[in-house]
């Protein structure tokens, strides 16, 4: 069989004693012809339990990655890696350490994009996955391979795998999937662009035709399913399984119970009619889009208020009117909760936001982007100190924020292509770079801030400045409507943000806000505001938590003909 080669060559310390390393990757022909621009990443790791590609983290116990973007590839061109390319956690293969390694070698594929404002840029482009690199289907690597690593020894791999489609959800009882064209997406990224939504109808849908219902807007990661709806009991033997992030056994058939009483509330008698809308709005950057217009993302916060609810209300007999619909989420959901609910203050009657993402730059996790002059230390006359970036409820520090960037910079290179947390950030707040892809808030390695990008994110993004500085314009609109919930030791110090904004929020007048902030002792990320609950209970209730507020808002908003004991509403 004929191969494609292209060829990754390192130089390494002490050449001329430890001689030249070159890792050879060869294509499998029926896969070749589907590369042609991208980047290249070569993934070693030390527990073969875990593959390579998914091992890749902000942890201690990582896995190592090197990346090389690529354009215009054929078999006549071998990609050689330059000695300086990027890595983490190690950053030069040169220093990688003589061992035993699994080694893999993954593909992203990049697509061509001729953007409304004139550039052209390559991306990768989410297949139906959630912009998840090493899950993107068409998207090809190689598997793992056992090897010993001394720096010396020519190394050859095969990329022969490729990641197939996936199967699109069925539709059920309750449950509708929808996707359509946004006109004003494909306008700005210059091909069709689509979002999507996974929809749960309430009990007596079809039966009752003159019945239109209230709009919940569910904002967090792309969901695959709607999620957290279960029609039959849970499945037995999951007692015994571990899960980690909480330190408890039996945890997934916590979820299942959870999600199979939440179906027999949802389908009982004396429940709320509503609809819930989990939407997808996966992108070239991230899982999601932060629901709000960005020059480096296009309008998406108008897109999904003005063409995709719209469309949903009237396809699944939604009001329709700005009163009926509320917002809530957490951590990045969270943030888009207030975000656009402060972007578009008439057309929602209240969010919920927990966790969320940074609410003031002040605090943009441990960094002030405004008065620090880097963001991965912090400056003394005689040393620096690297900032921290993730803990746990007792305060012990797991990784510093220069690492967390780092890792997305071998990943994704310097054009905020890792479709990870911080790049995304970039890409909505900052403006477009004179390269076409997003201005950097600081530069990706050595975590020095560009204030005039600063300034720009605080005058469109930092959402406790835009309150307080449009508060006479806002105000009336917003009394009532903001709830915020975060834990006081969240993991990504998301409390500090919410700290500074609701010390705004508690001198406003003319009106006051009349809302409500909330913090969990001793609580990581995400609480949501219930404290007689663990954060693995809690957040698995978004759906229910907040109905009792949502109907206070109603009662005192709704027009007289909404009826406040079922939630329907007659047209």
């Amino acid at each position: 069989m004929r191969y494609l080669i292209i060829l990754i060559s390192a130089f390494f310390i002490g050449a001329v004693q430890q001689g030249f390393a070159q890792v050879t990757i060869s294509i499998a022909n029926n896969l070749a012809d589907g590369v042609k621009d991208g980047r290249l990443v070569l993934l070693f790791h030390h527990n073969e339990q875990v593959e390579p590609r998914f091992a890749v983290s902000d942890e201690v116990h990582t896995a190592q990655v090197f990346g090389m973007d690529f354009t215009d590839y054929d078999s006549g061109k071998p990609l050689v890696l330059d000695p300086k390319a990027f890595g983490y956690p190690v950053e030069n293969l040169k220093d990688l350490p003589d061992g035993n390694y699994f080694i893999q070698a993954f593909i992203i594929k990049h697509e061509t994009f001729a953007k409304s404002d004139g550039y052209t840029v390559l991306m990768p482009m989410d297949q139906g996955e959630g912009r998840q690199w090493n899950r993107t289907p068409g998207n090809v690597y190689s598997l793992p391979e056992k090897i010993n690593w001394s720096g010396q020894k020519s190394i050859s791999l095969e990329i022969d795998q490729i990641i197939p489609a996936i199967a699109p959800p069925k539709d059920t009882e309750f449950i509708k999937h929808i996707k359509i064209r946004s006109a004003l997406l494909s306008e700005f990224w210059g091909r069709d662009m689509f979002l999507g939504a996974n929809i749960l109808l309430p009990k007596d849908f079809e039966k009752n035709k003159s019945d239109h219902y209230p709009l919940m807007v569910f904002h967090g990661h792309f969901p695959a399913e709607f999620s957290g709806f279960r029609t039959s009991p849970p499945d037995e033997g999951l007692e015994n399984e571990y899960n980690a992030r909480f330190g408890i056994y039996g945890y997934e058939k916590i979820q299942q119970q959870e999600a199979y009483d939440f179906y027999r509330n949802w389908t009982s008698d004396d429940f709320k009619r509503f609809i819930i809308i989990e939407i997808q709005h996966a992108n070239p950057f991230y899982d999601d889009s932060y629901a709000v217009n960005s020059e480096n993302l296009g309008p998406y916060g108008d897109a999904i208020t003005h063409e995709l609810i719209p469309y949903i209300e009237a396809q699944f007999r939604g009001i329709g009117e700005g009163w009926s619909r509320f917002l809530y989420g957490g951590s990045t959901g969270g943030w888009e909760a207030l975000a656009v609910q402060v972007k578009y203050p008439k057309e929602y009657n209240g969010c919920f936001a927990a966790c969320p993402d940074p609410i003031d730059f002040r605090a943009f996790t441990t960094v002030d982007i405004y008065q620090d002059q880097n963001a991965y230390t912090i400056q003394g006359p005689f040393r620096a100190t690297d900032r921290v970036g993730k803990r746990n409820y007792l305060g012990h520090v797991s990784a510093m924020l220069k690492d967390m960037n780092h890792k997305e910079l071998a990943l994704g290179g310097p054009n905020s292509l890792s479709g990870d947390q911080w790049d995304i950030w970039q890409a909505v707040f900052s403006p477009v770079g004179d390269n076409g892809y997003p201005k950097p808030i600081w530069d990706k390695y050595t975590g020095e801030i560009d204030k005039e990008v600063a300034d720009y994110w605080k005058e469109h993004y930092d959402l406790r400045y835009i309150m307080e500085r449009d508060w006479d314009r806002l105000g009336e609109d917003l009394k009532g409507k903001i709830h915020l919930y975060c834990g006081d030791m969240d993991n990504y110090y998301l409390n500090n943000a919410v700290y500074l904004t609701e010390a705004f929020l508690e001198k406003t007048t003319d009106p006051y806000y009349a809302g409500e902030v909330l913090y969990g002792d001793r609580a990581e990320h995400c609480w949501n505001g219930a404290p007689d609950l663990p954060n693995y209970i809690s957040r698995l209730r978004y759906n229910t938590l907040y109905l009792d507020k949502i109907a206070k808002r109603l009662l005192e908003t709704a027009p007289e003909n909404f009826n406040q004991q079922n939630w329907t509403f007659k047209k």
